[in-house]
């Protein structure tokens, strides 16, 4: 059973101006399609103390994914806190997910979202957008046990033809 947290990282959803929408529909689109997954959320306002915390709380489990933070205000650090964290930098995923976004927006050219490993842990950004989250939800979801059969030394057959 894959054990996931999603943190969605919004200065005004950690304040309580507006419902977080994003780390729900994420937690909505992964239970659909991973029957068992283990899913906790969290949100945490754009605060790099605080963001690091709570990603360190959170190297228990199999996938951390981000939602919010990746953009070009200055509030938005999430990759930094991320890539700083890990050990590795898995640039194929966030590679994967922006040419995806692409497809529904040329607004995602300015995506900054990072993907990495910390241990055991593969940390994910996407998107503060609801529409951004789900479609890089629904992408992962089809990944995310290959991922970490990977991380545990499997995942190396080929599918079939």
């Amino acid at each position: 059973m894959l054990k996931v947290a999603v943190i969605t990282i919004s200065d005004r959803a950690a304040r309580g101006e507006y419902a977080d929408r994003s780390g729900p529909r994420i937690r909505e689109i992964l239970q659909q399609r991973l029957p068992g997954i283990e899913i906790v959320q969290a949100v945490v306002a754009d605060d790099k103390k605080a963001i690091r915390s709570l990603l360190l709380k959170n190297l228990d489990k199999d996938y951390i994914l981000t939602t919010g933070g990746t953009g070009l205000s200055r509030r938005d650090i999430t990759p930094e806190v991320c890539a700083r964290l890990c050990d590795r930098d898995l640039p194929g995923i966030s590679e994967w997910l922006r040419r995806e976004s692409l497809s529904e927006t040329p607004f995602a050219v300015f995506s900054r979202a990072y993907s990495g490993q910390k241990g055991n842990t593969i940390m994910v950004n996407f998107p503060g957008s609801l529409r951004g989250a789900e479609l890089c939800a629904t992408l992962m979801a089809g990944i995310m046990e290959h991922g970490w059969a990977m991380v545990h030394g499997g995942g190396h057959e080929k599918p079939h033809a």
